[in-house]
């Protein structure tokens, strides 16, 4: 998308920033691995495909992105005012669809995924603080998102849904840790029974993360110093 090209989300625990050209070399040794493979349901790229998808990522309608960074305040710089790709520990990604509930209503659905790739910077509260920065991010900007995402599509929709109905997330069956972070956040597992593929479904309704995002909650402290602030790297960069 390009709602988030020119934007990067600071709050005190991480720096979201868009996905560019310079991030794709560490991206790509990323997903060599096979751990990080299987978790993601990912198959290896080469590099050039690699910035392909990159390229893809900035301008698909469908589909948002963020590389997760440590603190803005911890960032090593490069001499072109960069930021380190050191300080890229993962990604945080939304993908829009849309589908036809019971009664034939078109519903807007948010799928998410949420990689911490450095394996220093596990189980240190990034993911968490990620996607609630994300959410939030998403929530704010919820009617360009969607007006970026019909403009994209091929036919125009008659009634076209102005918020989300839901959000999801699909995870390895195995993937205890991640399922847990997502349960904790009051996602909740559509089936008892992983599907076909081996994965489980997490289902949120779009108003209980807008409550649980309110700086009042017990998850929305997790989003202290948040600020959206302007990013801009060079050209091709």
């Amino acid at each position: 998308m390009r709602i988030n090209e020119y934007t990067a989300v600071s709050t005190k625990k991480v720096l979201l920033v868009p996905y560019s050209a310079h991030h794709v070399p560490k991206y790509h040794e990323w997903m060599k691995d096979p751990d990080i493979q299987e978790a993601t349901a990912s198959e290896p790229l080469t590099l050039d495909e690699e910035y392909a998808m990159q390229r893809s990522w900035r301008v698909d309608a469908d589909k948002l992105t963020f590389i997760i960074c440590r603190p803005e305040h911890n960032q090593p710089m490069t001499r072109d005012g960069r930021l380190d790709p050191d300080s890229m520990i993962g990604d945080v990604n939304l993908f829009i669809s849309t589908a036809e509930d019971d009664a034939e209503n078109q519903v807007v659905a948010g799928e998410l995924e949420l990689m911490i790739a450095e394996r220093t910077e596990q189980r240190r509260g990034y993911g968490r603080a990620a996607l609630l920065a994300f959410l939030n991010y998403i929530l704010r900007h919820e009617g360009s998102l969607l007006t970026e995402f019909y403009a994209g599509q091929p036919t125009a929709t008659a009634v076209a849904p102005a918020r989300f109905g839901h959000f999801a997330v699909k995870i390895g069956e195995t993937n205890h840790r991640s399922i847990a972070l997502f349960e904790r956040l009051g996602f909740h597992k559509t089936s008892a029974t992983p599907s076909y593929f081996g994965e489980f479904e997490l289902r949120l309704g779009r108003d209980e993360i807008q409550s649980f995002l309110n700086p009042s909650s017990s998850t929305g402290g997790s989003l202290e110093g948040y600020m959206e602030i302007e990013y801009s790297c060079p050209q091709g960069a």
